[in-house]
């Protein structure tokens, strides 16, 4: 038996602010940071488990202790037994009865959650010599309904409907790994579409976006009416007609707003509307739903937990779900989301971009695609290219097309020397010895 011997925790941010990368109608100067914390046990075998919580600077260390005082459940506990039952692991993490009445289940709490586990599902694809998407995809279809706490989902998506969803994609999970592993997964990017970037910027990144192969461009959008046209009508004519270009308004609106500005701008031929009232208002995305049809709404990349993403399916206001890596409760609770849209028929397209995001979340796009929904059509993952080199095995893109990681782990270890450059603050480190 092995246990747990220490957590280390880091408060790493970046100065993205400078360049005004990430900005946008609600966050114009973000520094794109990382809780970050590392597993340690005493197995001999010198692997860790490495993963984050993604915030935007300020605020940071607020998530940083979130994670040492969840990280408190896990130190000093056999950690054969934690890998071997994730699905109860996870039950774990989220039912302290103190941490739970912080939460329950939402905010730096469960996003510290979040992040432990994951932290172990790194450390479990390392033992196991797999990327994480790979060692996901060929669980069978009981232990991947093992891992998910159906908990408040049952009068949208039951154990035995998860079962026979994953059941019907089991004979042709090969051939779909096969397919991954030669054609990659596609990507969208947001990176000409910050809203602090000038108007040459934009064209020029437009260009550069399609000639690299990028299937869909996203445009930030929210704060001036006229910016917006005139922003939309530069990409679309570097685009041409036809190309798919989404916008994000980053919760900017009220409902009447959101159907008022998204009219103004539906000569554009929008892809998809991102987020464009409160991520926490499943009704008033409903309600623009409604009134921009047949306009598609993305949102999901600040929805707390399983149970707002049930709510808004149910009420017809997401049309495309946006799971976050680092956003709710890790990879578990994103698999019950996986299979809550698989259930309706809605396709998975990821929110990242962050630091580490694009990394993280690639496993969980794929895994969907090779045991779950068993179809690409329509789905990718956002990407960004920043900050990729701080990571031990960094996200590739290739022609727009997301390659399949295949380093053992959950590719969110970032490199010593990026934990050192970067860091806030000191290294803090919890072990058994106190």
């Amino acid at each position: 038996m092995s246990v747990i011997t220490s957590v280390r925790t880091a408060d790493i941010r970046f100065p993205t602010s400078a360049d005004l990368d990430g900005s946008d109608a609600m966050n114009p100067d973000p520094d794109y940071s990382a809780a970050y914390v590392v597993i340690s046990t005493d197995s001999g075998d010198e692997l860790e488990g490495h993963a984050f919580a993604f915030t935007i600077g300020r605020g940071n260390d607020v998530q940083v202790m979130a994670i040492e005082a969840v990280a408190q459940c896990v130190l000093g506990r056999d950690v054969e037994a934690l890998l071997a039952d994730m699905g109860a692991t996870w039950s774990l993490l989220n039912s302290d009865s103190q941490l739970r009445w912080l939460g329950p289940e939402k905010g730096v709490i469960h996003m510290a959650a979040g992040a432990v586990i994951n932290a172990l599902w790194d450390l479990k694809a390392k033992r196991a010599g797999l990327p994480l998407w790979q060692l996901l995809s060929r669980l069978s279809p009981e232990e991947i309904a093992d891992l998910i706490d159906f908990r408040y989902l049952t009068d949208a998506l039951t154990r035995s409907e998860a079962v026979e969803i994953l059941t019907r994609a089991v004979p042709s999970r090969g051939q779909r790994e096969e397919a991954l592993l030669v054609d990659g997964y596609p990507a969208y990017t947001t990176s000409p579409g910050w809203l602090g970037y000038s108007d040459e910027k934009l064209a020029r990144l437009c260009a550069e976006a399609i000639a690299e192969g990028y299937p869909q461009i996203k445009l930030k959008v929210g704060s001036n009416v006229d910016d917006d046209r005139r922003r939309l009508a530069i990409a679309r004519e570097v685009c041409g007609d036809g190309f798919p270009l989404a916008i994000d308004a980053n919760q900017r609106w009220d409902v009447d707003t959101a159907i008022e500005w998204i009219t103004a701008l539906e000569e554009f031929d929008l892809a998809w509307v991102e987020e464009p009232t409160s991520p926490d208002d499943v009704l008033g995305h409903a309600a623009i739903a409604r009134g921009v049809h047949p306009i598609r709404i993305a949102t999901g990349e600040h929805a707390h937990n399983r149970v707002m993403f049930k709510q808004f399916i149910q009420a017809g206001g997401m049309h495309v779900v946006q799971i976050d890596a680092a956003r709710v409760g890790g990879v578990n609770e994103n698999i019950a989301i996986i299979l809550l849209a698989a259930k309706y028929g809605l396709p998975i397209c990821p929110h990242a971009g962050g630091v580490g995001l694009c990394e993280a979340v690639q496993h969980l796009a794929m895994f969907d695609f090779v045991a779950v929904s068993g179809d690409a059509t329509g789905r990718m993952i956002e990407y960004v290219d920043h900050l990729h080199e701080h990571f031990v095995s960094p996200t590739r893109v290739v022609r727009g097309r997301y390659l399949a990681p295949m380093s053992p782990g959950a590719s969110t270890e970032m490199r010593a020397s990026t934990l050192h450059q970067y860091a806030w603050r000191e290294l803090r480190v919890a072990t058994t010895e106190g």
